[in-house]
């Protein structure tokens, strides 16, 4: 047992689950590629200032879940606690947005921080994969993000999944609802955290998760109600390219997230066998931002998909996914020369693309064949010396137990027919 254990909040990921987590990253990000979006991959680590200023002052976030690093005596670089803000920053400051070429579209995978209370699906290191299209105000975009992250799920065979979606207005009509918002908030019973909240982003409120205030804010004014002309339009829009891509959606009008850049669409989708942390994913359009930061004005939508979550989701609904064996072809050998002329084989055999593994201080067949139906190969090659003067290998069939002899020389070219 080892000295050392995972700090709380964390856990490692082994195999052989994690060939599942890492099939599910690449499921969700498929769709992305299809469509037109490149990789980015920002540090893990930025000015703190980025975040308090992008992901709102007020936010859970940043006032009590920010891992912050200390600099020459001073806190002024935090851990990402999400992906958008940090793209937002490399766009601009790589010039992509000069380019050209609008919306850019770019797509991210990676670790996440947050100093949360850890539970099952809360942690304080969790992986997304996430999506921005910025420099484009157009309801098909929001619609392109919403349905390509749908894709994924039904790609990964997910079905027990909600999507929410609301429309958060934007610099017209948003500050006549925060006005009518704060007026109601200020008549209720709520703590003083709650109610400094409520002057820097009242919205932030209906997100709240306790049920006491939750229960104050029936008869809360929405904010579809507040809706100018125009943000009625794009949201109409929005949900009418849902429909005709025959994606389902609920309306929410208290979906506001946890982040203040949302503007107009916000969306979120939730898995109903996860309890209480049952978000898998979300996100929304956030025209501000790119302002926020010292931009230009850079309207954009985006989203992130909690990987971890979606690995329990997969466990909820009972889905195995097809994840393809590590090795293809187990080597064994019986004597140190025959152990020299399989390596080279092991070592041909990887280069001509068939996944091959060789069985490494074992002693003894019987061993070395436990080690081989251990790995998953589907088939196991075994020689020894007579083996090797009669210029053959025992090819294995670890399904069916079948045996047969193959050439040395014609190995290579016989696993490849195999279709490994």
């Amino acid at each position: 047992m080892s000295t050392f254990t995972a700090p709380k909040g964390t856990y490692d990921l082994l195999p052989p689950s994690s060939a599942t987590f890492l099939a599910v990253r690449q499921a969700l990000a498929a769709p992305l590629r299809r469509a037109g979006y490149g990789y980015i991959e920002t540090p893990v680590f930025e000015d703190l200032g980025l975040f308090s200023r992008g992901v709102g002052e007020s936010t859970d976030i940043v006032t009590k879940e920010m891992f912050t690093l200390t600099k020459r005596g001073k806190e002024d670089l935090a851990l990402r606690p999400e992906g958008t803000a940090s793209v937002v920053r490399a766009v601009l400051e790589g010039n992509l947005h000069k380019l050209g070429n609008l919306p850019v579209k770019v797509w991210y995978s990676g670790s996440f921080y947050r100093y949360e209370r850890p539970q099952k699906g809360r942690y304080r290191q969790f992986s997304q994969v996430g999506a921005e299209a910025l420099g484009a105000e157009d309801p098909a975009l929001d619609a392109e993000l919403i349905i390509l992250a749908d894709d994924a799920f039904r790609s990964l065979g997910l079905r027990d999944y909600s999507l929410l979606v609301n429309s958060l207005g934007d610099k017209q009509c948003r500050p006549v609802y925060r006005a009518a918002l704060q007026e109601f908030l200020a008549g209720l019973d709520l703590d003083e955290d709650t109610r400094r909240r409520a002057e820097i982003n009242p919205l932030r409120v209906l997100d709240d998760k306790r049920e006491a205030v939750q229960a104050q804010l029936v008869g809360a004014p929405m904010l579809r109600d507040y809706l100018c002309e125009d943000c009625k339009a794009y949201d109409e829009q929005v949900r009418q390219l849902l429909t005709a891509a025959d994606v389902a959606f609920v309306e929410d009008p208290k979906l506001v997230r946890g982040l203040d850049y949302y503007t107009r669409t916000t969306f979120e989708f939730v898995h109903n066998g996860l309890g209480a942390q049952s978000a898998i994913g979300g996100g929304g359009r956030y025209d501000g931002l790119s302002e926020m930061l010292g931009g230009p004005a850079l309207p954009s939508v985006g989203w992130g998909l909690g990987v971890d979550r979606i690995y329990l989701a997969l466990e909820a609904e009972g889905i195995e996914l097809d994840v393809p064996a590590t090795t293809s072809v187990y080597a064994v050998a019986l004597g140190e020369e025959a152990k020299n002329v399989l390596f080279a084989k092991v070592v041909e055999l990887r280069r001509a693309g068939v996944a091959t593994d060789l069985a490494f201080g074992v002693r003894g067949i019987k061993n070395a064949m436990k080690s081989a139906d251990r790995s998953g190969a589907r088939f196991a090659l075994v020689a020894g010396d007579r083996d090797l003067a009669e210029g053959v290998v025992q090819l294995k069939d670890m399904t069916t137990g079948e045996q047969n002899p193959v050439a040395l020389e014609a190995l290579v070219t016989t696993l490849k027919e195999k279709q490994l």
